[in-house]
């Protein structure tokens, strides 16, 4: 996956090599998985110089570093706008919804996610940022769930987490789809009816569900 060579080289402002960087480097995991990466790959699919990434990062885990507290601040904001106003619906549906919106971001931004939860990114006093932004994508969770009146909304938020990413990986990895075509059905359908479920719990956990009815499983 190469960048046109006609692209002129070095002509980025400061905050927009950054930029294209990051965003050049996604592209390369997308095509070809987080091994590919290196500073000078990602310098020649910029188009620019072999030195140039050098200027934003310091190395390889400081690029990956930044896509990956990038893409915990993409999440937040889909599960911030996949809650809806407190009372207008169960809280089951909200927490479809939100699980919703975690399988679907992972679809959208598959380079992103595959970086976001990298073991090397997990130590906090290395990659503060990332420790930063993943917190205040779980904290989304753990609200939701901490307006449903359970006793241990951290533990419900956890789980949720879990559920969101066990069924976005399956979903990347392919094996959604398999099983969708083995139990005869659309891995969209089968999705949702996961999710679906997921809420239904919820409800059932909580009781919320008789008093605000509930409306169809959300798509991811």
């Amino acid at each position: 996956m190469e960048v046109n060579g006609s692209r002129k080289r070095e002509t980025y402002h400061h905050g927009a090599l950054r930029e294209e960087l990051v965003e050049a480097c996604v592209r390369l995991i997308e095509a070809e998985g987080i091994a590919a990466v290196s500073l000078r790959r990602v310098a020649r699919e910029a188009g620019v110089s072999p030195g140039a990434p050098y200027h934003h990062f310091a190395d390889r885990a400081a690029l990956l570093s930044a896509i990956s507290a990038r893409g915990f601040e993409l999440l937040t904001q889909d599960l911030l706008s996949a809650v809806g106003p407190p009372g207008t619906t169960s809280g089951g549906d909200e927490v479809s919804r939100t699980v919703a919106a975690y399988v679907a971001f992972a679809r959208r931004q598959p380079g992103h996610f595959q970086v976001m939860f990298r073991p090397e990114l997990s130590e906090p006093e290395k990659h503060p940022a990332v420790q930063e932004a993943g917190d205040a994508a779980l904290q989304v969770l753990t609200d939701l769930v901490g307006r449903l009146g359970v006793t241990d909304p951290h533990a419900l938020g956890l789980t949720l987490w879990a559920t969101g990413h066990g069924l976005a990986a399956l979903a990347l990895d392919g094996l959604l789809a398999q099983k969708a075509e083995t139990w005869g059905t659309d891995p969209d359908e089968l999705l949702a009816r996961a999710v679906g479920q997921v809420g239904r719990s919820v409800d059932a956990l909580t009781g919320t569900g008789a008093e605000t009815g509930r409306s169809t499983p959300p798509s991811a």
